[in-house]
């Protein structure tokens, strides 16, 4: 069989990123020399990679001989010139530029001329290393994720002293290694962390402000975006001190506010509280390492009883689009007498019959019986007037999102509804208390913000403001969960809780394009493969459309008054020239209309 090129490889640093890594490399018929320090973490490197192939054999993803060659490929030791016939030596030592450059400099004076010597720091500047190095034009980065053996993305980062050759080897290696390298520049974060640090950031400064709790931050962006892990839960796997210090050479660089770690990352990470590793985070684990949590202070009561509110037997929904149709369908097919109340017979009776197509096709799925569709459906009353809402017990909003049609709406809601019943807002972004201002009843009124498409997504924002009541809080709080949703807390601001983090996630990746730091395609590639997004920011940004995105960045933006979070000019001038996205056939990307 050929010889694979880069043939044998040396990691440096043998911590789990380093191990990882070498796992990776071993079975895939490298010779690899694992050097660190510390004889402790390479006897650690050894039994964690006889652990996972013994894993591998028992669950018939190799054969007991590939195991043991592969064990027999996987050499460590403690000194820096066991890696003098390495073809590629992979650094992953701690975050700290004087302790790499130390190694980089040792590796000048062991290793062959030809040999590639990459990094993987994901904060600290490869064009640095590289001009500090004998051989800069044979220094990148190679920034793999954790945990390296799953996660897909390898970012290969060139610095302005790189050459082509020694990127083209690594490319190919990340290829053979069955990874999706995306070719980046060198700047603090590169692409996927880039993205995902601003985001982790802002989460903590919002968990900081009291502003919701850590299970509901965490919720929120796990039900509300699809994501498998929330984002304080993601600090602490990461590790609350590395979070700070990439945040700390993204701010270097950037000058951007949202990039300035939040206080409590460095609260927490002076008081050894890193997370995982340390045994405690923003939540309490087991043990040091463990990834199991236990209950501490901050961990709601599960004991406590169900909310107790005013009884909802019947619901009004007020509105004839997409969203209006979807909470109407959620609250019948849980068993609630729903009112559907349009501007006029016609745009309701439409509503319903998008609401019965919908009964069907789950029908059709079985995920629904006949029976179930048509009882469903009997419980709904389409109205042609907000007359119709005068029995309900709770009135749901969901119109246009402008503040002044829902005022008015509001004001409308107060003289039909009867004494007692909550009155609701889906607004994704405008402020409820206006809402409530309109009505005589402001202590009835709250925020219900559902998720589209509604009869899928399973959270709901609820959404106090300073004047809503326990009674109306804890009403809407036990609806949601009677019709399977998963209720969040959140107070009155723009954007809740998942929009907040979400749009200035979307929006720094328009500015990345902008900046020409990376493609699209690559962008999307990196945040799916690298940070476990269902979809990435510029597939998201069509999904959801420009215009809409562009309305909520100007919300954020006037609200919090932080230049970071002003609208990327490129979704601006997108948005003028009427390229919205999927619903127009161009956004981003061209789509074929139907």
């Amino acid at each position: 069989m050929d010889r694979p090129p880069l043939h044998t490889i040396a990691v440096v640093g043998l911590g789990t990123m380093g191990t990882g890594i070498a796992d990776v490399l071993a079975r895939s018929g490298r010779e690899v020399v694992g050097i660190d320090i510390s004889d402790a973490a390479a006897r650690h490197a050894v039994a964690s990679f006889e652990a996972s192939t013994a894993r591998a054999v028992q669950r018939e993803r190799m054969t007991e001989d590939e195991r043991r060659d592969a064990l027999a490929r996987f050499r460590t030791f403690s000194d820096l010139r066991a890696a003098a016939e390495a073809d590629l030596v992979i650094e992953v030592v701690p975050e700290d530029y004087d302790t790499k450059c130390q190694v980089f400099a040792a590796l000048d004076t062991v290793v062959k001329p030809d040999t590639i010597l990459a990094t993987g720091t994901n904060a600290l500047s490869v064009t640095r290393l590289a001009a500090d190095s004998d051989r800069p034009e044979r220094v990148l980065g190679l920034h793999f994720f954790h945990p390296a053996k799953k996660m897909k993305l390898v970012e290969v980062v060139s610095s302005v002293l790189t050459s082509p050759e020694a990127v083209t080897a690594v490319t190919g290696l990340a290829r053979d290694l069955g990874k999706e390298p995306v070719a980046v520049g060198d700047r603090p974060g590169f692409v996927a962390d880039g993205l995902l640090f601003g985001y982790l950031n802002q989460a903590a400064a919002m968990y900081e402000s009291c502003y919701a709790s850590r299970e509901d931050i965490d919720d929120a962006m796990r039900l509300g975006c699809g994501l498998p892990m929330g984002p304080l839960a993601l600090l602490d796997l990461i590790g609350i001190d590395t979070a700070r210090t990439v945040l700390d050479a993204m701010y270097a660089d950037s000058h951007d506010r949202l990039h300035a770690p939040a206080p409590i990352l460095r609260q927490l990470s002076d008081a050894g509280l890193t997370g995982q590793k340390a045994g405690r985070g923003f939540y309490t684990y087991e043990a040091p390492g463990s990834s199991v949590t236990l209950a501490d202070a901050e961990t709601p009561d599960a004991d406590a009883g169900p909310e107790q509110g005013r009884p909802v037997s019947s619901v009004g929904v007020a509105g004839s689009g997409t969203m209006a149709s979807g909470i109407a369908e959620v609250f019948a097919k849980a068993g609630y007498e729903t009112v559907l109340a349009a501007r006029g017979e016609e745009k309701a009776q439409s509503a319903k019959a998008r609401i019965a197509a919908s009964f069907d096709r789950a029908v059709k799925k079985g995920r629904m019986t006949e029976e179930a569709r048509d009882a469903a459906l009997a419980r709904i009353t389409p109205a042609g007037s907000l007359d119709a809402l005068s029995g309900v017990d709770l009135a749901v909003e969901a119109v246009a999102e402008d503040l002044e049609v829902k005022r008015r709406l509001f004001a409308s809601l107060d003289g039909v509804c009867k004494p007692g019943a909550v009155l609701a807002t889906t607004t994704s972004s405008l402020p409820v208390v206006a809402c409530a201002r309109a009505t005589s009843r402001p202590e009835d009124v709250i925020g219900m913000h559902f998720f589209n498409p509604a009869p899928a997504m399973k959270l709901v924002e609820v959404v106090r403001t300073v004047l809503t009541g326990d009674e109306a809080h804890a009403t809407v709080r036990a609806v949601a969960r009677a019709v399977r949703k998963h209720p969040v807390d959140c107070g009155d601001r723009a954007g809740f809780i998942v929009n907040a983090l979400l749009f200035p996630y979307l929006n720094n990746a328009v500015k990345m394009v902008e900046q020409h730091y990376a493609s699209l395609d690559d962008i999307d590639a990196a945040m799916r493969l690298g940070g476990g997004y269902p979809m990435g920011p510029f597939e998201l940004l069509d999904v959801v459309g420009l215009d809409v995105s562009l309305a909520i960045e100007q919300v954020l933006h006037r609200e919090f008054r932080d230049p970071g979070l002003a609208p990327a000019p490129l979704l601006e001038h997108l948005v003028a020239a009427g390229c919205l996205g999927r619903k127009t056939g161009r956004g981003f990307r061209e789509y074929a209309r139907r």
